[in-house]
């Protein structure tokens, strides 16, 4: 098949890829990040989604159109942009898949839509009721309620509802976008910071000053003092997700979570982690509740046949091995 791939350079876009030419399909990928991939089946477009005519060019002769790049951020000053990357252009992808004759786009959302942190029942299912929070949830939502629309108007969609992903090359990396302030303590300083929450940050430095160094953290609650737990999905298993969707004839016009059989408990996983990066591991009180949520990823593994294949265990020994190849290969330079 020909595929059009939006994201092709990010984490995930890449791997699916990837894996999309080993399969021996054809690959168009589209980001406004240069090319990773250099294959004779793939032709990679640079450009943003504000250019219509090269998004229309690159869509035409398309059997599938996989919409995986976004805008992720946090930050109000960030919205207006997030808006047009977000739900401008994929109205701009459905138009042109529309017209190019696509037989099937599948869209990548996510839990935000719900959002999962404040859910209103546990697990959360497809048909818990949307009401985001976060403007980047509502962008989902939006391009969520576009695709839904195109479907009407008789173009073959699959919403994928993606969870937290991560790559091994950056689950111990303490610089990491995701990584950093998740697990590590100078991380959740930074981000405090930049969230103007200096009360939160100035309290953790003050933390990190006594300990002299780095740290890994387990985050708690402080209304309730449970640790976290969320669901954190391997980069590859999302992308077998998306490659399942993008074939599967039962996926039709379907939506479905993509993620993990169970959450991960940082109070487990964390001495793990801390141990393969030799770091302390040091409990700290984060503001509010205790960030807690399962996700129900069983419609797609009854419908579609899904199955992970990694654990948060097995992500956390392959970065560890990573980790100390890369090591030992600044030492030997």
């Amino acid at each position: 098949m020909k595929i059009v791939l939006t994201g092709s350079a990010g984490r995930i876009g890449h791997t699916i890829a990837v894996q999309l030419l080993v399969e021996g399909h054809q690959v168009t990928g589209i980001d406004l990040a240069g090319a990773r991939i250099a294959h004779a089946h793939y032709h990679h477009v640079q450009c943003s989604f504000e250019q219509a005519g090269m998004l229309n060019d690159a869509v035409k002769g398309a059997d599938v159109l996989l919409h995986i790049g976004a805008m992720m951020s946090w930050h109000p000053k960030d919205n207006a942009a997030m808006f047009h990357a977000n739900v401008t252009a994929t109205q701009r992808l459905l138009d042109a898949a529309r017209a190019a004759g696509v037989k099937r786009f599948v869209f990548a959302s996510s839990g935000e839509v719900y959002p999962e942190v404040r859910a209103q029942f546990q697990p959360v299912t497809e048909d818990h009721p949307r009401n985001p929070v976060s403007f980047y949830g509502l962008t989902k939502k939006l391009a969520e309620d576009l695709v839904l629309f195109y479907q009407q108007q008789g173009l073959e969609t699959v919403i994928l509802r993606f969870p937290h992903t991560q790559s091994i090359d950056e689950l111990l990396d303490p610089e990491s976008f995701f990584s950093g302030p998740r697990f590590f303590l100078d991380g959740k300083i930074r981000q405090m910071r930049s969230f103007g929450n200096d009360i939160v940050a100035d309290k953790l430095q003050t933390v990190r000053d006594r300990l002299g160094g780095p740290a890994m953290i387990v985050q708690y609650g402080e209304d309730d003092n449970l640790p976290y737990q969320m669901h954190i999905a391997d980069v590859r298993d999302t992308a077998d997700g998306v490659i399942l969707a993008m074939t599967h004839p039962r996926a039709a016009n379907g939506i479905y979570n993509l993620g993990t059989d169970e959450p991960v408990a940082f109070e487990d996983m964390l001495p793990l982690m801390a141990q393969a990066t030799e770091l302390p591991l040091i409990d700290v009180q984060m503001p509010g509740k205790a960030v807690r949520f399962k996700t129900s990823n069983q419609k797609i593994k009854r419908e579609l046949g899904y199955q992970p294949r990694f654990t948060f265990p097995d992500m956390i020994a392959q970065a560890a091995r990573l980790t100390v190849n890369r090591n030992n290969t600044k030492e030997s330079v």
